[in-house]
């Protein structure tokens, strides 16, 4: 089976500054889900961009099904692949409902199947039916997230790319929704990518990790296996869920002595 997104030697320079991405090699499988970690201005966000061309690579192919993206429409590229990110970005004077369709709605989607979509959303996403005539000033955080997380799967993509989606979330909307988000991804059979500064929850929610410093992939693997990788910053990266880890662990040890 062929990978839903390849990365093949893919440089990414703007201006004269050092390489964001440098000679990326990244295959990711259909119905993986692959987390992307490493700190500001590592080539995380360039990594996306490159996927839905929003930006375009100065040296190697980006393959989206197996086609380079150069060859298709970025247009109908980027309508083909749902995108959530931190800021949600949910339009105020539209309701939750027409947040949700706005793709279906420019894909020329008849009405009816728009509105059986967006409740078919609501659902999934575990909002009341209430929600669709809500405006997006009416919901928490957490429920404008949720919004997002449908209006990427509204037109049926199976992929999508996610920037720190979960980050701006109190610590239990995260975990939930997170939870949610890997559910629905399991369910549908998608391929997704997300991007994270946080090493716990992509090692809770991902199939497997890269990990990117000043542009450089420096370690691939399952969560597991970084936990024994060598190099300092994956070490360094791995340390805090590890000391999160060994205090739960002696919490529950000294709850059941």
């Amino acid at each position: 089976m062929q990978p839903a997104i390849s990365l093949i030697d893919v440089t990414k320079r703007y201006g004269d500054a050092p390489p964001a991405l440098a000679r990326a090699n990244v295959r990711v499988g259909t119905r993986e889900f692959l987390a992307v970690v490493g700190g500001s201005g590592s080539g995380k966000t360039t990594l996306l961009r490159l996927i839905n061309r929003l930006s375009e690579p100065t040296e190697g192919v980006v393959l989206v099904r197996g086609t380079n993206v150069q060859e298709i429409d970025a247009i109908t590229l980027r309508r083909s692949i749902g995108y959530v990110f931190q800021g949600v970005g949910l339009f105020p004077h539209l309701t939750v409902a027409e947040n949700i369709t706005i793709t279906p709605k420019l894909l020329r989607w008849a009405t009816a199947r728009q509105q059986a979509r967006a409740a078919e959303l609501l659902n999934l996403v575990r909002l009341d039916a209430s929600y669709a005539s809500r405006l997006p000033h009416e919901l928490s955080g957490g429920e404008r997230q949720r919004v997002g997380v449908a209006r990427a799967l509204a037109a049926e993509p199976d992929i999508v790319l996610m920037d720190e989606p979960f980050g701006a979330l109190d610590p239990l909307t995260r975990d939930a929704l997170g939870g949610d988000y890997r559910r629905m991804h399991d369910t549908l059979g998608l391929t997704s990518i997300m991007i994270t500064h946080d090493m716990l929850e992509a090692m809770l929610l991902a199939d497997r990790i890269i990990v990117l410093q000043r542009g450089q992939l420096i370690a691939e693997g399952a969560p597991a296996a970084l936990l024994q990788h060598e190099h300092p910053y994956v070490r360094e990266l791995m340390a805090t869920p590890r000391r999160q880890a060994e205090r739960l662990a002696a919490f529950l040890d000294a709850r059941t002595s």
